[in-house]
């Protein structure tokens, strides 16, 4: 076999030139296309910003979600075409290819139906807006802040730093605690004794203390709300009281509430009670003849100053064991 007629400078030269070029051309446009589209989508992000950077807006949310989505698409897009481009340059028929995906696809759909299930569940997600990047879900017994959705996973992150990836097709029940608005609820325990008028009054005007704050006024959507003694506890009578904040303001809020509420508590003296416990020996004689033990101080033995002689300072006394009561050998006259 003659390698030079096989491989020829001259034809690969002018395959460079052309095919080569356009290959070369293909990719430099799809990715010029890619980072284009994606700024695009990025503008699109930007016109729904509003001008507070501290809280995400509902629209801020949604168009997050939705962008981050698009772009993924777009991108997967631009190099599906860019591949089947640069396979006709290199001479490979893409009909049969295209041809020979459909029914590849249609055997994945059946065999792989876990996978179109996330998929059409991720689908379904984004257009019915169930939850959004930058919310905080509970998907079963995992709960975390909203990172990534994509139409496969949705990737969630908790307190503790730990990235949790869930498939989409497995999400039954979702818990959006940061949907529009968010609740701070509590029970504000205090001792029986207290007066609950004067301290509901107490908790309205420390709930007043903060809405007037320059810093947690504006994270408070309305004011206090006082639901009442909401139940008898152990030790402590348990008024319920609540917040409406915005999305993701509940727990700084509800720190800050807690804070101010021990303080002023402290202040007027009203009680926070902890668990006390009573215990109760049963009924019958008073506990101190049942309990108490007679005890002899025995002096030293022998008749003289010794044995009358106090005792010297500090020096311990000397106990006997108790005095038996009744009659026997050894027993002292005259008690």
């Amino acid at each position: 076999m003659n390698w030079k007629d096989v491989i020829s400078v001259e034809k690969a030269v002018n395959w460079s030139v052309t095919s080569g070029l356009r290959i070369v051309l293909i990719v430099v446009g799809a990715l010029i296309a890619v980072r284009l589209l994606r700024f695009l989508v990025s503008k699109i992000q930007r016109f729904f910003e509003d001008d507070d950077p501290t809280t995400k807006s509902e629209r801020e949310k949604r168009a997050e979600t939705l962008t981050r989505t698009l772009g993924n698409i777009i991108t997967i897009i631009v190099w599906f075409f860019a591949g089947m481009m640069i396979l006709k340059e290199l001479g490979v028929e893409i009909g049969p290819i295209l041809a020979g995906a459909g029914i590849a696809g249609l055997a994945v759909g059946f065999g792989a139906q876990s996978l179109v299930k996330d998929f059409l569940s991720g689908i379904f997600i984004i257009i019915e807006n169930a939850f959004r990047v930058g919310d905080v879900v509970k998907i079963a017994d995992t709960a975390g802040l909203v990172e990534k959705i994509t139409l496969r996973t949705t990737t969630l992150r908790d307190l503790e730093g730990k990235v949790h990836i869930i498939p989409n097709g497995q999400i039954a029940v979702v818990t959006n605690m940061t949907k529009e608005w968010s609740r701070f609820l509590i029970d504000v325990g205090v001792a029986y004794k207290e007066d609950v008028d004067y301290v509901m009054e107490v908790l309205g005007e420390v709930g007043e203390s903060m809405e007037k704050d320059e810093k947690f006024g504006p994270l408070i959507l309305e004011p206090l709300s006082i639901l009442g003694v909401d139940s008898f506890g152990d030790s402590s009578v348990n008024i319920r009281v609540m917040f409406t904040t915005q999305p993701l303001q509940q727990w700084t809020v509800g720190r800050e509430f807690r804070r101010r509420i021990k303080k002023t508590f402290d202040e007027k003296g009203i009680e926070i009670p902890f668990p006390h416990r009573t215990i109760y020996l049963g009924e019958g004689s008073p506990m101190d003849n049942r309990l108490s033990v007679e005890l002899i101080e025995k002096s030293a033995p022998g008749p003289g100053p010794a044995a009358d002689a106090p005792r010297a300072a500090g020096a311990p006394a000397q106990r006997s064991a108790p005095r038996r009561k009744g009659t026997g050998e050894g027993d002292e006259e005259g008690d």
